[in-house]
């Protein structure tokens, strides 16, 4: 089956889908509600000025995409969306997660993934990227150009720590819309937002230090700690509210906690995002106990709707927050650009920094710098925004509609990722097998874990622009989880 907004996507997409993809903006916008009567076919017809045949094509549409409901004798009718009657997966408490600190070692199953996800025969519901065809890579290329022609010594030398200056200044003045207030000196330019981690990690932390951290939680933040030889303890995390303030302060004074990673905007996998108040308590926590936050920001900026989200940065005056973020999700994965403000423990992420890997490439900074003063970051995310909070509706219709009784699904504020509770007596690591056999990547949920949890749980990317293929695999997925249970 075809998707709306998948086909809205194409250039040469017909009437009837480019209609249809105007009542599901009004749905999103809550213009439309469940419950609501539409205008009939020969309203809709005059309305737009299109046949009734084109208004009665799009109406189907919807009602086979779930959106709408027909009432003999009485018309289309706005209906609760299928992904809308499916519950959040479930919160555990402390009954089964205990908070203990764990020395992790290398995960085993994870280069098996990151292999599966950069495969191209593949349908790429594992790693989290975007489509390319919804990245600036025309204008990004344009000014590339324009920076060889201008400055054929732009990568002749090193662009020592902290990194380049316009660029530091750009990221400084969009931080304001964050509510922080930084100046270009703040900055450290880094190779990717991972980095930032591992830099912060190892300005804050020493070898057999323990780290709290919600669980679940990217495993990227694992691996990083587990390479530093440091010990986390995992702190379990409420689908909306985050992870619990009050375990938090309990884990730091009885195990000694010198850092907390936490994601408190676009969570991933999660999908949340923290009210403000979350935040000041969780800054003021830290500033009580003396220990390090550690705030990987790097989706913030892709939150469906309303203002850009405030960071923990922006309600810190001690200087112990080390803000994390990167380009990677939003213009260029392959420019490896990401930043770090790292408030007290700056001139030590810098030094570190330099010993590790000396300078981040000089031409990728110049590229994002000038994309920023031409005014084209907002244009973009404008409508990068719009596209995924599309396509994460998309695919968790699909989800809904194809996986068995007993699933449940994570309700994202922003982001492309989304977190899947199966039954019980599926098991995550053998559908991610069985899936690939298939040519379908996901990524199990253990790995969002140091201690071997979520068994079941699934994380699926819904980053690129929706297709056919995107929904047969998802079929295909469903039914491999329905010989399970």
């Amino acid at each position: 089956m075809q998707s709306v907004a998948g086909t809205v996507r194409h250039l040469k997409a017909p009437l009837y889908v480019r209609l249809a993809e105007r009542f599901i903006q009004q749905m999103s916008r809550g213009a439309l509600r469940p419950g609501d009567r539409v205008p009939s076919l020969r309203q809709l017809s005059q309305q737009q000025r299109v046949s009734v045949t084109t208004a009665l094509q799009a109406y189907l549409w919807l009602e086979n995409r779930g959106y709408l409901q027909s009432r003999p004798q009485s018309g289309f009718y706005v209906r609760t969306p299928y992904a809308k009657l499916i519950p959040e997966p479930r919160f555990e408490a402390d009954d089964n997660l205990r908070g203990r600190p764990t020395a992790m070692g290398v995960n085993a199953v994870l280069a098996s993934v990151m292999e599966s996800s950069n495969d191209p025969a593949n349908v790429p519901l594992g790693a989290s990227c975007a489509s390319p065809e919804l990245l600036p890579n025309r204008k990004l290329n344009s000014i590339l150009r324009h920076i060889v022609r201008q400055q054929p010594f732009h990568s002749a030398f090193y662009q020592l720590p902290p990194g380049v200056d316009s660029l530091r200044r750009q990221i400084a003045r969009r931080a304001l819309e964050t509510g922080c207030e930084l100046v270009p000196h703040d900055i450290l330019v880094t190779s990717g937002g991972l980095e930032g981690i591992n830099l912060s990690l190892r300005a804050v932390a020493r070898r057999g230090d323990v780290v709290a951290v919600e669980s679940p939680t990217y495993f990227g933040i694992l691996q990083s700690i587990a390479s530093l030889g440091m010990k986390v303890v995992e702190l379990p995390t409420h689908p909306q509210q985050g992870m619990d303030l009050n375990r938090l302060e309990r884990a730091v004074r009885k195990h000694g906690v010198k850092a907390c990673v936490v994601m408190t905007n676009c969570h991933n996998p999660l999908g949340y995002v923290l009210p403000d108040s979350y935040k000041k308590s969780l800054v003021a926590l830290a500033a009580r106990n003396s220990i390090a936050i550690v705030e990987d920001d790097i989706y913030g900026d892709l939150t469906f709707s309303g203002p850009r989200p405030l960071t923990l940065k922006s309600f810190d005056r001690d200087g112990l927050v080390l803000l994390c973020s990167s380009f990677s999700k939003i213009l260029a994965p392959g420019y490896r650009l990401g930043w770090l403000a790292a408030g007290r423990f700056q001139r030590e992420v810098e030094r570190l920094k330099f010993l590790t890997t000396m300078a981040s490439a000089s031409l990728p900074q110049f590229v994002v710098a000038e994309f920023l003063i031409s005014g084209s970051y907002d244009r973009h995310l404008r409508k990068l925004r719009a596209r995924l909070a599309t396509q994460v509706d998309e695919v968790r219709q699909a989800v809904a509609k194809y996986f068995p009784n007993g699933t449940r699904i994570s309700r994202p504020a922003g982001g492309y990722l989304l977190w899947v509770e199966l039954p019980e007596k599926v098991n995550s690591l053998k559908l991610y097998r069985d899936a690939l056999e298939e040519h379908i990547s996901i990524l199990p949920g253990p790995i969002f874990s140091s201690t071997d949890r979520y068994k079941n749980y699934i994380r699926i990317n819904c980053g690129h622009v929706w297709s056919d293929r995107h929904d047969r695999a998802l079929f295909t997925l469903g039914r491999l989880c329905e010989r399970a249970v």
